[in-house]
């Protein structure tokens, strides 16, 4: 995989996330809003609720934003009216992308969604048109140094499906949805903090793009995480680092 650095793609997605804070903790006051609204106020028997507060606590984000969109998805308050819209589709060389949304408005959504992919050389697709492509799953992301063997001990007994280490030694935790928390605790009670934390859309395969269609992909996927309704943003495509 020349030019491929899976320790790269993830420290230039951070630091895009970093770059963009007020964007993101937007972002994370909408997730809190649709859990809390959706499986309660209590983040200790809410998983989806959890895992937003963990992103948030991570962002530094003041602790009475939290409680705010807590309260204002559990009361069904003005703003927490959002509904969950996934959109599919392909950017250069046939790489696939998913955009999960929130949005109050799906006509100016999908608009925006669609003008970003036509205007950076992708379609927007049907629906399920590249879904198959993916494994909705917990991910852990170790940086490199970390001890392979402790990650995989803990993480394979607290219900991990697999532990891979690449030849850059950044170690990879997958796990099903329904055991995220379980690993994310045990991982935790170990000392074993992860780079990276998530519930994903984990492609099954990549595409390698490299050159233009990198720099064009790129923009693309910039394009999308910068529309205002777009939570996250999938896909198949790994850019070679010189694109």
């Amino acid at each position: 995989m020349a030019g491929h650095s899976k320790w790269a793609n993830i420290q230039h997605r951070k630091g895009r996330q970093d770059a963009k804070r007020g964007k993101l903790w937007t972002k994370i006051i909408r997730e809190i809003t649709v859990a809390a609204r959706a499986g309660g106020p209590d983040p200790d028997s809410n998983p989806r609720l959890r895992l937003a507060w963990d992103k948030a606590n991570a962002a530094n984000m003041p602790k009475d934003n939290v409680q705010r969109a807590i309260t204002k998805g559990v009361g069904g308050a003005d703003g927490s009216n959002f509904d969950e819209i996934r959109y599919e589709g392909y950017g250069l060389g046939g790489a696939a992308v998913i955009v999960d949304c929130m949005t109050d408005n799906r006509t100016r959504t999908v608009a925006d969604v669609r003008h970003a992919f036509s205007k950076n050389g992708g379609n927007l697709g049907q629906e399920g048109s590249v879904a198959f492509m993916f494994t909705h799953c917990g991910q852990f992301v170790f940086a490199p140094g970390t001890s392979e063997d402790q990650v995989m001990e803990v993480a394979l007994d607290a219900g991990a499906d697999d532990v891979t280490t690449d030849e850059e030694g950044v170690i990879e935790v997958v796990c099903p949805v329904s055991q995220f928390a379980a690993v994310r605790d045990a991982l935790a009670a170990k000392g074993l903090t992860p780079e990276m934390a998530d519930i994903v859309m984990k492609p099954n395969n990549e595409i390698e793009l490299a050159g233009d269609d990198a720099i064009k992909m790129q923009k693309l996927l910039d394009a999308l995480e910068a529309l205002d309704d777009v939570q996250e943003v999938y896909t198949n495509a790994v850019m070679d680092e010189q694109g």
